[in-house]
């Protein structure tokens, strides 16, 4: 059983600390939410864990192997920030041949969703287009850990859902963290709830801490 081990992340910039002795782990068959206000760290937190930022201090391990560098990650861990990452000029086709292995491709270039964008570009494409395709291609790539950040923004609520399936179901053979914002799509399908908030990761085991965190109207 794969495990993907974060520990004593802790990152500052200049005197303001964004993040503080977090800890957070995930293994494969699990879906962990990330869940936190504009600005408490999520995307910090989700860069520092796939190497593209440093915390001041930092302790990630894949299994036995402690992850020090970026080329660690490769295969290991996929991350999908809130902007766009795709160039805009190639064919959807083959940036699914690019992320994917020969099984995947082929499962997504049969997919209802993506078939009829397959010889689109992403500059041709709605923002719900491209965000679906992002979300997609990331989840159906070689690594065994997917950090999504808000994957279901600017995705209709049909669509939402139909995302929200196939996650769950390659959720048997991998590892999720997924930042959100709405607490109702975090908690639909996740294993594992976190909360950060005030620079700290809280576990949240009742949704009536929420409540106490002032994350939830009183009336939920």
């Amino acid at each position: 059983m794969s495990k993907l081990h974060i520990d004593s992340v802790t990152k500052s910039y200049g005197s303001k600390k964004v993040l503080q002795d977090v800890y957070l782990s995930c293994e494969k068959g699990k879906i962990v939410a990330l869940l936190g206000g504009i600005g408490s760290g999520k995307s910090t937190l989700l860069q520092i864990i796939f190497g593209t930022l440093k915390g001041d201090s930092q302790f990630i391990k894949f299994n036995d192997q402690v992850l020090t560098k970026q080329s660690d990650r490769k295969n290991k861990i996929a991350y999908l920030p809130q902007t766009p990452i795709f160039p805009r000029d190639i064919k959807i086709k083959n940036l699914i041949s690019l992320f994917c292995n020969e099984v995947n491709t082929q499962k997504l270039f049969n997919s209802d969703l993506l078939e009829p964008l397959l010889n689109r570009t992403t500059r041709n494409l709605s923002g719900g287009e491209r965000k679906m395709v992002e979300v997609l291609i990331i989840i159906h790539s070689e690594a065994d850990f997917i950090l999504l950040e808000e994957p279901y923004s600017g995705l209709s609520p049909i669509l939402t859902e139909k995302v929200m399936k196939i996650i769950k179901e390659l959720s048997q053979e991998k590892g999720f963290i997924i930042s959100d914002f709405n607490v109702q799509e975090a908690t639909e399908i996740s294993d594992e709830i976190y909360l950060l908030s005030n620079t700290y990761l809280k576990q949240i085991k009742d949704l009536k801490e929420l409540q106490q965190h002032y994350y939830l109207p009183k009336n939920i």
